[in-house]
């Protein structure tokens, strides 16, 4: 039908056959993360824009062309928000750590969000989306090198549990705030003769966003990038010294690395240390990327607050889990499933109370529904794969009687599959012991 409504571009249901892979990679990540310490926080999924419009920056694609923001009904005063649905995870926790006095807290503060909704009007394309979710790590409150080893070692560890080969870290410093201005006026005195034949989002980097100008993918600037002065070239004393300890950190964590000289985050918060996790099983995809950001606390009026986190979009991630042939476990299926032989109303009453026992006994339990005859009942039954079926009977039920049938066992002997069990001891049979047959 022509009127059909149908999910916005770039917008996508998330179908039961893909929830064991979300399943999958929570359950991962929530092991992972309570190993290292990281505890779970949920923020709003609204800001004021000017939260993002701070940390993000003007001149960013993100504030610039990607936020879908909106003004809000005014207040009794007549003054209107403006709000903007989240674009990123990490704004919003260090705003929740700022209001909430997490500043008194035992630091550092470790923690973790998981399957958070991220909305940027970008042109869809595969497992990239505009409402994508994330899997994060912010730990706030210590600059010490150590924490930027660990942040990376939990996501290769992550990565590695969930089954992913090929798995590539990428490890740079951007510098810290005495040698980043220093670094700045050499790349723009190596790229002022160039920009003229710069892409046009690059001339507009060169004033406002300098460090991005290495991030270009326009193919025309490539080679500019290749030959541009390189961060670790022109660090201080001191971030030399904490890019030296991240290395050897992870090298005591056993994370294999590489150093990607022209890896960089192009706000004015980062400090030290940058990293991106790709795959590169067959061809080459960016898993995720992350970094050290002292100075954000401050934009957002607070004190100087170090930090450290990343992102990892689910999506992404299951988009690379199936292009390896990773299948997660399967979603848990029924262990029984009740069908009744007469389409009476006494025979389904008494269906729906031992599903209801069941499953109040913490037990799987589906049954019929719809009136269904015995014979399409039963391909119901063996459909849902489960280990039992609770056949109810009228003649048997006079007596108190149910006949389970072992759907597990082989052969053509019925007296080897089937059982019949009293009503009261329903729930007992289905406890963990050897079943005798009758």
């Amino acid at each position: 039908m022509s009127d059909q409504f149908r999910a916005l571009q770039g917008f996508r249901d998330v179908l039961p056959e893909e929830q064991p892979y979300w399943h999958y990679i929570e359950a991962v990540a929530q092991e992972v993360t309570e190993l290292f310490g990281y505890r779970r926080i949920e923020t709003p999924l609204l800001e004021e824009t000017s939260l993002f419009r701070r940390t993000s920056g003007e001149g960013t694609d993100v504030v610039d062309k990607e936020m879908y923001s909106f003004d809000d009904r005014a207040d009794k005063e007549g003054r209107r928000q403006n709000l903007s649905l989240r674009p990123e995870g990490t704004a919003g926790v260090v705003r929740a750590y700022l209001e909430n006095g997490m500043a008194r807290l035992p630091q550092p503060v470790k923690l973790y969000y998981m399957n958070a909704a991220m909305f940027r009007r970008d042109r869809p394309q595969a497992g990239r989306y505009r409402e994508h979710h994330q899997f994060g790590c912010e730990v706030l409150g210590e600059n010490d090198p150590a924490l930027d080893a660990e942040m990376i070692a939990l996501l290769y560890q992550f990565y590695t549990r969930l089954g992913l080969k090929q798995i590539h870290v990428y490890i740079n410093s951007i510098g810290d705030r005495e040698s980043r201005p220093q670094y700045i006026e050499k790349l723009r005195e190596y790229y002022r003769p160039l920009l003229e034949t710069c892409c046009e989002d690059c001339q507009v980097r060169f004033d406002k966003n300098p460090l991005r100008l290495l991030d270009c993918k326009e193919p025309q600037d490539q080679a500019k990038i290749a030959n541009a002065p390189k961060t670790i070239e022109h660090l201080s004393e001191a971030a030399r010294q904490h890019f030296d300890a991240v290395q050897r950190y992870l090298q005591a964590y056993e994370v294999p690395f590489r150093i990607n000289p022209l890896l960089v985050r192009g706000l004015d918060y980062y400090t030290h240390t940058v990293f991106e996790f790709t795959s590169e099983f067959e061809s080459k995809l960016a898993l995720n990327g992350g970094g050290r950001y002292d100075g954000l606390a401050e934009i957002l009026g607070g004190p100087h607050t170090p930090g450290i986190g990343f992102g990892a979009g689910i999506e992404r991630i299951i988009l690379e889990m199936k292009r390896q042939g990773i299948e997660p476990p399967a979603a848990q299926k029924p262990e029984v499933f009740v069908v009744y032989f007469d389409r009476v109303e006494e025979l389904k009453t008494t269906a729906i109370q031992i599903t209801a026992r069941l499953r109040k006994a913490g037990l799987r339990t589906e049954m019929s529904y719809g009136d269904r005859s015995r014979k399409a009942q039963m391909r119901q039954a063996n459909a849902s794969q489960a280990a039992y079926t609770v056949l109810i009977i009228a003649d048997e039920l006079a007596n108190g009687l149910v006949t389970i049938k072992d759907m597990r066992a082989e052969g053509d002997d019925i007296e080897s599959k089937q059982v019949q069990v009293s009503l009261s001891d329903l729930e007992a049979y289905f406890q963990p012991h050897e079943h005798a047959t009758v």
